[in-house]
């Protein structure tokens, strides 16, 4: 049996990214009633529209569903205290360190992963009593890892450190790539981009045909003196850009980036002033689709290339 489906409870090994302005109860629901794990993203929410969230999504399904909360929240008390309240069952964490809300977590009965870009904090995680690591590569969209290893590398370097359950993340959007992580010695997949352009994602209609719209090189990896975040090219990102050749300080940077630039961009779907955060694997789709049939579409797609490669036998046995 698959540790990632005996761990949360589910049908299929895939977890929805639980992503700003994007992972609200219909997507986490969708996700959650098509066998995978549905999460909410926390980091978009005040606490009242979390809970309200969190008791819509148990309105909507009755499979097991979660909340990533990103651990720089500024009101995460409030945050963890709706999620111990609402009997949240898993949450994934991101952002800071797993040692600050892991064991109250636990102590409460909910089931704990979380996010790193490296084998360093991935051996952190374990120590901090986690049970499952999410290790992310910098092909994700969003907010990276500050050492810019691609997912190709980072699994195997992490499965190396550690035996608890893990799952891929960054640039895994079909099932030829989950098949991939699979043989890494990932344990499960963790999918955000593909997800964010799905018919449940709350993302503005704006926003998701940009993004369906793009090719290979349309992303970069910016704001890495703040917290490196991959967005797409836009007037927003040619004015970071510029800043940062330039030799901006962390300050300007900041003043740049303002309040609510993600909202803008991603909720709002204001293309040029807004900061529009996605992976480079949204240049392998052309249109909207419901969250089923990516879930049909991933799982076939990976039986698919499993089967192929038994039959292909390239390299047989010495």
């Amino acid at each position: 049996m698959n540790r990632i489906c005996t761990l949360f409870k589910i049908k299929y090994p895939i977890i929805q990214g639980g992503m700003v302005w994007c992972s609200g109860w219909r997507l986490a629901s969708a996700v959650s009633n098509a066998g995978g794990l549905g999460l909410l993203g926390a980091g978009s929410m005040h606490p009242e529209t979390l809970r309200e969230h969190i008791q819509k999504c148990k309105s909507a399904t009755n499979k097991p569903f979660g909340v990533n909360v990103p651990l720089m929240y500024p009101d995460i008390d409030q945050l963890m205290q709706i999620i111990v309240e609402e009997k949240v069952p898993i949450i994934f964490t991101s952002a800071g360190n797993p040692k600050t809300w892991t064991s109250y977590l636990k102590s409460n009965g909910i089931s704990v992963a979380h996010v790193v870009s490296s084998s360093k904090f991935a051996s952190k995680c374990e120590e901090a009593g986690v049970d499952a690591i999410v290790a992310e590569g910098f092909e994700a969209g969003g907010h990276n890892g500050r050492e810019e290893t691609t997912t190709l590398c980072l699994i195997p370097a992490v499965r190396r450190v550690t035996t608890l359950p893990l799952l891929a993340a960054g640039g895994i959007g079909t099932g030829e790539a989950i098949m991939a992580a699979m043989a890494l010695g990932a344990d499960g997949v963790q999918i955000g981009t593909r997800f964010a352009l799905s018919e449940e994602s709350s993302a503005h209609l704006n926003f998701k045909q940009l993004a369906l719209n793009l090719n290979e090189g349309d992303t970069k990896l910016l704001l890495k003196k703040l917290s490196p975040t991959r967005l797409i090219n836009s007037k927003f990102s040619t004015l970071i850009e510029e800043a940062e050749s330039r030799g901006a300080s962390t300050e300007e940077l900041r003043e740049l980036l303002g309040r609510g630039r993600a909202k803008k961009g991603i909720f709002e779907g204001n293309l040029e002033e807004g900061e529009l955060e996605i992976g480079q694997v949204s240049s392998l789709f052309r249109k909207i689709e419901s969250v089923d049939e990516i879930m049909r579409d991933l799982i076939e797609g990976y039986h698919l290339i499993r089967q192929k490669i038994q039959d292909d036998r390239l390299f047989p046995p010495a």
